[in-house]
Parts: structure tokens; sequence; C-alpha cells
């Protein structure tokens, strides 16, 4: 592929008859179904606990479905392409609730810091499950969705690159701490077919990646990146179009603040207080994303976004005025993906085997053929 523009928005449309050759051959799970179920859990304890120590979150529920004319949905990207389940309900209502199930709770745990009477430094880790019907099903796509999703207030003062990097270091320090404990239960993990987690993560503005591969299209950027630089990278800066004109990834425009100028390297400006995870997987070999984060809008940058989005109309939703008005806190938050991370960790080749979801069957065939057993 060449057309930057068609590697902009998400997982983007896949292709199985060239997943069939992507995937690995001679592929062996290092546990067994049970044993894997067990370690699943284990490592979800590990890092919940360890999340909320490192970061000063506490654990809270979390919707499934929202009021649509809430606003606090999240869509995504911002190119309109991924849209939630919708449904009325309310048996006997005049006017039925438009209820929608959430896509990722990004919007709601903002509003939620001050329903929790959060201060600043305080916070909340949920253990959210959403449904994202429009992404193309692969072994490490999945309609079923399930993340921790974590928020923390801040102060204007933190809103800084380096207060960024400090907490992706925690939140890393967790994930290879978790790594390191699975291990340590089940040894059989501890293989010399597959590295281990490495110890520490490199940061990459996403104007730097384009530096180094230029006439690359995206994924084949964090490709390079990770097999040539670090195998576990933290991108930052994505939304802003760089300067070849196109964003590194299309972003939502009201959560993650992607237009805040942060960085002068070389006498060039760069932008964007957020930015993925993301790491080799040796067992696909291919590049694997843990999470999204971000250090959230302000309402000077809610409204520049969103004039870039062509959402202007967003700033009438009940979420968007109360960040207009300053009624809800300053914060930095994040998604971790639960299976993806299990995945990682646990030596899988599909996130079909620490999770159950739906799955076509021309994936399952491929499966089949591939020697990967996925629950159902």
């Amino acid at each position: 592929m060449t057309d930057k523009r068609e590697d902009l928005a998400g997982p983007g449309v896949g292709d199985y008859d060239k997943l069939i050759h992507e995937l690995p051959d001679n592929y062996q799970s290092l546990l067994p179904p049970m044993q894997r179920m067990k370690a699943v859990f284990a490592l979800k304890n590990y890092i919940e606990t360890n999340l909320c120590r490192q970061l000063n979150l506490n654990m809270v529920q979390v919707p499934l479905i929202v009021d649509k004319e809430s606003g606090v949905n999240d869509y995504l990207d911002r190119d309109g392409s991924r849209t939630p389940v919708e449904f009325p309900c309310g048996l006997g209502l005049d006017t039925p609730i438009q209820a929608q199930i959430v896509q990722a709770a990004t919007k709601w745990k903002r509003m939620a810091l001050q329903q929790f009477g959060c201060r600043v430094g305080e916070g909340i880790c949920t253990d959210m499950r959403a449904v994202r019907k429009d992404y193309f099903l692969d072994h490490d796509h999945s309609a079923y969705v399930d993340q921790w999703d974590w928020e923390l207030v801040i102060t204007r003062e933190q809103r800084t690159i380096d207060f960024l990097k400090d907490i992706v270091r925690r939140i890393w320090k967790v994930i290879r701490g978790a790594g390191t404990m699975v291990q340590d239960m089940y040894p059989q993990l501890r293989t010399s077919g597959y590295p281990d987690v490495p110890e520490d993560i490199r940061f990459f503005h996403a104007e730097e990646i384009l530096d180094l591969y230029p006439g690359l299209p995206r994924k084949q950027r964090e490709t390079r990146l990770l097999l040539e630089h670090a195998p576990a990278v933290f991108i930052i800066g994505i939304g802003w179009p760089l300067k070849d004109g196109y964003p590194h990834e299309l972003r939502a425009a009201d959560y993650d603040d992607w237009a805040t100028e942060t960085i002068v390297k070389n006498g060039e400006r760069y932008r964007g207080l957020n930015g993925d995870i993301l790491v080799w997987n040796p067992v696909t070999n291919r590049r694997h994303e843990l999470t999204s984060m971000g250090i959230r809008v302000t309402r000077e940058t809610l409204k520049i976004q969103l004039t870039m989005s062509h959402q202007e109309d967003f700033l009438s939703l009940p979420y968007h005025q109360a960040i207009i008005s300053d009624r809800i806190p300053l914060s930095i938050g994040g998604g971790i993906g639960q299976s993806r991370t299990f995945m990682y960790l646990l030596r899988t080749a599909h996130l079909g085997e620490v999770t159950v979801s739906v799955w076509p069957k021309e994936l399952k065939h491929i499966c089949m053929k591939k020697n990967i057993h996925l629950l159902e």
C-alpha cells in the first residue's frame, strides 16, 4: 500500500488471504486453555492492583450503555467510520431513551472524576466492556472490547511532555511486572523461542518517525521502528497533521489534546500531548498496540480540534459544554487493552485464545489450519 490516506483510520480493512500468510506456522500455545484462564485472571488482578497503586486510582463502576444525547460515547476516529450500536429503551415511555452501547469510556471518565469527588492527583480506573461493530475482525481486533479505562485529575502545570512520559513509564512498569509475575507462575512462558518483555520503553514523536521513514504509510513506519529501534515504544503526537500533510493516525477531536505545541526540534514545532504504546509481538511477528492515552483537551484546544474536524455542532452537547465552562477537571487518561495485554504476555497468536467473542467463518478456518484454537 502506498496511499497514506488508506492507513489513517484505526485498524482499517484487512484481507484474510493475506492474514493466512501472516499468522505463524507450527504454532503451539504455551498454556492449555484452563491454565491460560488462570493466568488471565492473575494478570488482571495484578495489573488492576498495581495500576491503581502507581497512578493513585480507585476502581469504580462504568456504564455499558449511555444516552446518545449526553455526548459521552466515544466515536474513536474523527472520520465517522466507526459508529456505536444504538437502540431505543424504556418500556412505556412516550419518548424512549435513545441508548448506545459504549465504544470506550473515554469521555464518561472525565465527567465521572467530578462525580466521584476526585482531587488533583486522584483518579479512577474501570473494568470497561464495549462493542465496536465496525472493526475488521482479525487476530488482534474483536467486536467485543475489554479495557482498563483510567483517568487522573491533573493541574494546568502538569500538561507537559515530561509529565506524560512519567505516566507512560509507570504504566510500562506495571505491564512488565505483570509479565514477570505470570512467568514465575508458569515457567513454560519463559522460553528461548521468544524474547523477554523489554525492560525499558523508548519515546518517539510522530514527526521523528516520519523523518526516519518518509515514504511509508503509518503502519509500515511503526513496524520498521519496532524492528530497527526498540521493541517497545511510545509514539507521541497522534492527530495533528504532520509535515507530509497527514496525521500519523486520525483521533477523535474531543478528548486527547493533539493540538498543543509541545516540542521544538531543529526549528520545527511538534504538537500533541497524547500517544500510543506499541510493542513488537514475537509470536505474530507484527506490531501490537497495547494502549492509547493522553492529556485531555482544554476548552481552547477542544474548539480548535472540533473546528479542524468539522464537528463544531458537538459543542452544544453536555460533555462538551462541561469542558467549555470548566465544570470538569483537567485530566490525563487512557485505555489499556486487556485482551491485547494478555495476548502479548501469554504469548498467544490470537485474541480469541484469551477472550470469547464472535469470529467470521473465514477467520476460524484460518486459525484451524494454523493450530490456533479459539474460545467460543
